[in-house]
């Protein structure tokens, strides 16, 4: 049992001052003073002066890799329990990406397993960029129904040259496939939609609802600060549905991306609900850059904390209030993917916690009930690091 007494709390939305009692996986109680009974074996921490945010929830990440678009050589590695810890982040989506040929959706299962077995929550998108998507059964539906991981399908890329262009028909089914096995598992059964380059990019999924019983809410399209016209089309596209920005790409494309923390205040602004909008790292997956004759130029790779690092900036940057820029990757984020006990601070949720400093910096934090940071030391990592 973890005890943390004096935190200024936001669950997002602020709480006051108030102690916070961790037992097992669980947040059990909380109040202005918790004094359990003598004899408890609690660990007390005393947490004046901190601000305690739920365990951020990193939605796009390449857990066990990515990349290949410069040959071999450019795959990248999978995610290191260490990079989640210094990201503040206690729970991972999982997923495949470009390359749905030489890498398997088995193998981002397994290190899912591997990262909950290490202390972390992890869920996964069964699926690649292509359409017929590779799966683990056979279908979506299948994944999503009958494997505990898996919550959704995806990346599935649209408007870009490495999208395997699926017709309206082949992204219905896809949907609806997804939608029936994410029923059947009790699942958000979402499709996560990576966004490419092309002009009128959203117009596949208004397409696909235009043409079924589905809804825009069905999609999770990611990426969506990537260039100024897709950010001008997100404004109205962010309405009706909700849109997920990249925060580890922007260091490096600052002369296409729209800063993440400024894209959050302008969506704002243009009247998109805050509830419709997200924020992932995009961890582990490949950043490349293509001149005009689709040469490779440029590569890159993210990391989770760049989604820590952009809320800061919506805070100190952009006027932001904390609960708002926190909301984007905790509660708005646990909403949409349908995992209940994650995203939010309260009694029965499951023990999540990060406490920064006025600066930003992580002080203390617990995943699943178990410290995994203590003064700015990192108490645990990965089995091979």
């Amino acid at each position: 049992m973890i005890l943390f007494r004096n935190c200024e709390v936001y669950a997002p939305e602020p709480l006051g001052k108030l102690d916070v009692l961790a037992a097992g996986t669980r947040i059990v109680a909380m109040g202005t003073r918790i004094d359990p009974p003598s004899g408890w074996d609690i660990r007390v921490i005393d947490a004046e002066g901190l601000r305690m945010v739920p365990g951020l929830i990193d939605s796009h990440v390449h857990i066990a890799g990515a990349g290949g678009e410069g040959g071999p050589a450019s795959r990248t590695p999978g995610i290191q329990l260490s990079r989640l810890l210094e990201a503040g982040v206690t729970t991972v989506i999982g997923c495949l990406g470009t390359d749905g040929i030489t890498r398997s959706v088995a193998s981002v299962l397994m290190k899912a397993k591997a990262l909950r077995q290490e202390g972390v929550s992890a869920w996964m998108y069964t699926g690649a960029y292509q359409v017929p998507t590779p799966t683990i059964l056979g279908d979506p539906g299948k994944d999503i129904a009958m494997i505990e991981e898996v919550i959704g399908t995806g990346e599935i890329a649209l408007s870009d040259h490495r999208s395997s262009c699926p017709d309206t028909g082949e992204l219905i089914r896809l949907t609806a496939q997804s939608r029936v096995g994410g029923m059947l598992g009790g699942k958000a059964g979402i499709v996560n939609i990576h966004m490419g380059d092309a002009l009128k990019p959203f117009q596949p999924l208004y397409d696909a609802v235009m043409h079924s019983e589905l809804s825009l809410k069905q999609f999770l399209p990611t990426h969506c600060n990537r260039n100024d016209y897709i950010f001008e089309d997100e404004k109205d596209y962010g309405k009706k549905g909700y849109v997920d920005l990249t925060a580890s790409s922007y260091p490096f494309f600052p002369q296409y991306e729209i800063k993440p923390s400024k894209a959050i205040r302008e969506l704002l602004k243009a009247g998109v609900p805050l509830a419709h909008i997200t924020m992932s790292s995009d961890g582990c997956g490949s950043l490349p850059q293509f001149d005009e004759e689709g040469r490779l130029v440029q590569l890159e790779t993210g990391y989770p904390k760049s989604v820590l690092d952009e809320l800061r900036d919506g805070v100190i940057e952009e006027g932001l209030g904390l609960e708002q820029a926190l909301a984007v990757a905790t509660s708005n984020v646990a909403s949409i993917l349908k995992l209940e006990s994650k995203g939010r601070l309260g009694v029965g949720k499951d023990a999540d916690m990060v406490l920064l400093d006025p600066d930003f910096q992580i002080v203390h934090m617990v995943a699943m009930g178990r410290l995994f940071v203590e003064n700015g030391r990192m108490l645990r990592k990965g089995t091979y690091e």
